[in-house]
């Protein structure tokens, strides 16, 4: 049980590299750019945790495009299917 869980996070980190390299790549290629559509969301500024002798700095953003997406899908159900 826990070995399918680690798969399919490594399968959902495998298609987030992927679709962030193909979005970056098709960005400029005129009739592949809207894989590259997408939005960024998390914090502006960061979050920050003065305690006098240390400052924590919190922050998070993600950048999600129509590759990521599609390619995320495509590698669970590509793992999935390999794993039969």
């Amino acid at each position: 049980m826990a070995n399918s869980k680690l798969y399919n996070i490594f399968l959902v980190l495998v298609g987030i590299v992927l679709g962030s390299f193909v979005s970056y790549i098709c960005k400029d290629v005129a009739f592949l750019s809207w894989l590259s559509y997408g939005i960024d969301f998390g914090l502006e500024s960061p979050l920050v945790l003065n305690l006098g002798v240390m400052r924590l700095t919190f922050g998070i953003g993600i950048n999600l495009t129509l590759a990521t997406v599609i390619f995320v899908i495509l590698s669970l159900i590509i793992g999935r299917a390999l794993a039969r």
